[in-house]
């Protein structure tokens, strides 16, 4: 398939000053009757009207490229053709089911059982977000363990649930919270640019996964045995962070020896977006659970799931339930979506592409004063920005302006990392060569406006 053809041409095309006339309506009344912890508007302000491939186009007409994706949520792009025939088929028919079993919901088993390791044989489909995904995780590693607390890493994003907050780092997100669910411990990630450890790629031992070892043998690490440590084989709201290829491997050997389990949040890193259909897949590592969501939903339906081992499958019925569990358009989309990735070979074409745009922002890099690191693996990419390339002072500011920037010339972007100076791209699979070439290059330009105006 020719993916030109799945956007709107040409490409960013930008009619009005932005935010445009309706979408400043839409915004005003969305400020007077929505409440406050609205946050995408605050750094992309319009209103969508349309979405095609890898651009949208707001009600006011103008067309961006869409380097955002939903959060990494439009795998297959928007308005995919080829998922949205087979939900048009199915919507007249039935929409919710619980968990009762179904043609759509068995069609989403069988194509994920396909590209899934082997080892995880067992799929359970919970509430319609990943944070739900996440809940049911650490219930399973909990009943099977009989143990209480968890190990997980700075820099980790895992959703907004309490239980999945609790496994997330960020203190914006949760320090006018506390207390959450206790009895969760952090530990450094494989987070080679800012080591926690002092080391450099050439003089690094793994530190990192070595603490985690550390924690685990210590009787005076402050906590018992955990049920279960729960990483992201790329972190992503933490900055689109790439860990050595060692690093998984390092943590499935010591959960192993120490009899702890294993999971690898797979939300915004899975079904092909890493240049693998999982991103564990890049160090041959096989988790004990794995989550999912975002991508799973096709067009952007919501759904979560997770896959495990047989001998995991302990709960009992109604261990783990939603109300919203059984959306059979989100089973036919997901289904449909895999089918699609796989024919169209969008792992792949992300990792080629991936390698492109790599290689055009180092070159961008080497001639910029405030980009600090250039990573990423397939289309989950991150620019992050520094005052100072020395010092490496983090520059949350020249993210907001490049992001603000960017949205001017027509390009979506979004903002993460640990000190939230990391610009990343998250574009839909099936981006062009040539749509990524001119991402790319709005992005220079933005940054050059940046660099300027320091």
């Amino acid at each position: 398939m020719d993916f030109k053809e799945l956007s709107f041409f040409p490409a960013p095309l930008i009619k009005t000053l932005l935010p445009g006339p309706r979408s400043q309506e839409f915004l005003d009344f969305q400020s007077v009757t929505e409440g406050a912890a609205v946050s995408y508007p605050k750094g992309m302000p319009m209103a969508l009207g349309r979405g095609k491939g890898a651009t949208v186009e707001d009600v006011d007409g103008n067309i961006y490229i869409d380097f955002f994706g939903g959060a990494g949520v439009m795998n297959v792009g928007h308005a995919n053709p080829f998922v949205l025939e087979k939900v048009e088929a199915q919507l007249p028919l039935m929409t919710h089911s619980l968990d009762l079993p179904s043609r759509p919901r068995r069609d989403l088993v069988e194509e994920l059982l396909d590209v899934l390791p082997a080892e995880l044989s067992r799929v359970f489909f919970g509430g319609p977000t990943g944070s739900d995904a996440v809940e049911a995780a650490v219930k399973l590693a909990k009943l099977n363990t009989g143990r209480k607390t968890m190990l997980s890493f700075e820099g980790a994003y895992h959703g907004m649930t309490a239980g999945a907050l609790s496994l997330t780092s960020g203190l914006a997100f949760k320090e006018d919270l506390f207390p959450l669910v206790p009895g969760v411990q952090f530990v450094p990630y494989a987070y080679c640019y800012r080591c926690a450890f002092g080391r450099k790629p050439e003089t690094c031992d793994l530190e990192c996964a070595g603490f985690v070892e550390h924690r685990l043998e210590n009787p005076h690490s402050g906590d018992g045995r955990p049920a279960a440590l729960i990483v992201e084989a790329i972190q992503g709201e933490g900055g689109s962070i790439v860990p050595p290829d060692t690093f998984l491997p390092r943590l499935r050997e010591i959960c192993r020896k120490h009899e702890v389990l294993l999971i690898v949040d797979e939300i915004q890193a899975g079904l092909c977006r890493t240049g693998r259909t999982f991103a564990f897949e890049h160090s041959s590592v096989v988790p004990d659970i794995t989550t999912m969501s975002k991508g799973l939903g096709g067009l952007g339906f919501p759904i979560s799931g997770i896959a495990y081992k047989k001998e995991l499958d302990t709960w009992t019925a109604g261990k783990h339930i939603g109300t919203f569990r059984g959306n059979l358009l989100a089973y036919t989309a997901g289904a449909a979506a895999l089918c699609f990735m796989r024919e169209q070979r969008l792992a792949e074409h992300a990792e080629e592409l991936g390698g492109y745009m790599l290689d055009w922002l180092d070159e961008l890099a080497k001639e910029s004063e405030i980009i600090g690191e250039v990573r990423g693996r397939g289309l989950m990419l991150g620019i992050e920005l520094v005052k100072n390339k020395q010092t490496k002072d983090p520059a949350p500011d020249l993210a907001k302006k490049a992001r603000a920037a960017c949205f001017q010339r027509g390009l979506l972007v979004e903002i993460g990392g640990h000190f939230s100076n990391v610009v990343r791209f998250l574009p839909p699979l099936v981006v062009t060569k040539n749509l990524a070439r001119k991402g790319v290059e709005i992005f220079a330009d933005a940054m050059g406006e940046v660099d300027k105006g320091r």
